[in-house]
């Protein structure tokens, strides 16, 4: 691997506390809660705050989980508080429609990430086309970039980039990338389309700072980071770090350091349900290749069957299952626990 190339862009810092984070407290924010996050990440100079369900807007399901307060409560409420960044909400298709879009829109959200798996990008460019005609920052989303050679990414973010798209996110779902194979998909993708690309990091192998610096070192100009790395599985690149880790190397990022550290400390680890520390079950995750938001599931599903965590996500990564399959995590469960 050759010298580390030095990004002089500013790097803009994504906050998804509010969205990732919320698999890691069951989507138990409340109002009080999200006012506090999002003040204070605008306050430290954040420049996208995403709000929504885990699983996206209108993600509050049998399905994905409840949440304990309305999302387009929670989007208003932060957005009277939030004066400098944009305000984001995350959209599935599938799960999220336009129309679910245009009240999360009329509730304060001016910008929307629209996020398919790797291969399935053509049906979110209706959702990238609407955003954009109703005046939102718009991003496409590929999620488990892990499962598509650089080659098919490239062919997937022209998708996005046609529908008009204001940048590309690449998202290493499950945690399950080292830094040069970053290196590789975002290099490509930065060759191929003239749209920034940014990143989406998870922990499970404990490399999410080093991926998220790999991707900026190959010019990646969005990093999405979550607050004491408060996310699905091991969680996110932790804000606090990665911006204190790119202020010592020179980047620019506009992000008020010790202001991030503090609303880290201060307000969101109280709040946390466990600690994001790298345990088996969430290891396993990286290693298998597994959707990051399956963790909660696969934890439920063992105890409910009296088999190992491990044995459920092996299985699943054997069988390449995607985001939209938790359901199926059940079956599998039971089928290993009849082979017992």
């Amino acid at each position: 691997m050759g010298a580390a190339k030095i990004n002089t862009n500013k790097i803009n810092i994504v906050d998804t506390t509010l969205r990732d984070g919320s698999h890691a407290v069951s989507h138990s924010f409340t109002v009080e809660q999200a006012v506090a996050i999002a003040g204070g990440l605008d306050r430290a100079g954040i420049d996208i705050i995403e709000i929504s369900h885990g699983d996206g807007i209108t993600g509050s399901s049998i399905n994905y989980g409840f949440s304990k307060v309305d999302e387009l409560e929670l989007i208003e409420a932060a957005g009277k508080v939030i004066k400098n960044a944009k305000l984001a909400v995350l959209l599935l298709p599938g799960i999220g429609t336009i129309e679910d879009l245009k009240k999360a829109q009329e509730r304060g959200a001016n910008a929307v990430r629209v996020a398919t798996h790797v291969t399935e990008a053509d049906i979110a460019v209706q959702h990238i086309a609407w955003a954009k005609q109703a005046g939102m920052f718009a991003v496409g989303f590929l999620m488990m970039t892990h499962m598509a050679s650089p080659e098919k990414i490239v062919e997937q973010a022209k998708f996005f980039a046609d529908a008009g798209a204001d940048y590309i996110n690449l998202a290493d779902s499950s945690g399950y990338m080292v830094p040069d194979d970053v290196r590789a998909r975002v290099s490509a993708l930065k060759a191929a389309i003239n749209i920034p690309v940014g990143f989406h990091s998870h922990n499970n192998l404990s490399l999410a700072v080093a991926n998220s610096l790999a991707a900026v070192e190959e010019g990646a100009l969005y990093i999405d980071v979550t607050c004491r790395g408060l996310g699905a599985g091991a969680g996110n690149t932790q804000g606090e770090v990665f911006c204190a880790v790119l202020e010592r190397l020179g980047y620019n990022t506009g992000v008020k350091s010790f202001d991030l550290m503090d609303l880290a400390e201060d307000v969101v680890e109280p709040l946390m349900q466990r600690p994001q520390v790298v345990r088996t079950d969430s290891l396993m995750l990286g290693y298998a290749g597994v959707y990051s938001s399956f963790l909660l599931h696969t934890r439920r599903a063992a105890e409910k069957f009296g088999i190992p965590p491990r044995d459920i996500l092996v299985e699943l990564g054997k069988r390449r299952m995607v985001g939209g399959q938790e359901d199926m995590i059940v079956d599998v469960a039971y089928q290993l626990s009849q082979k017992k």
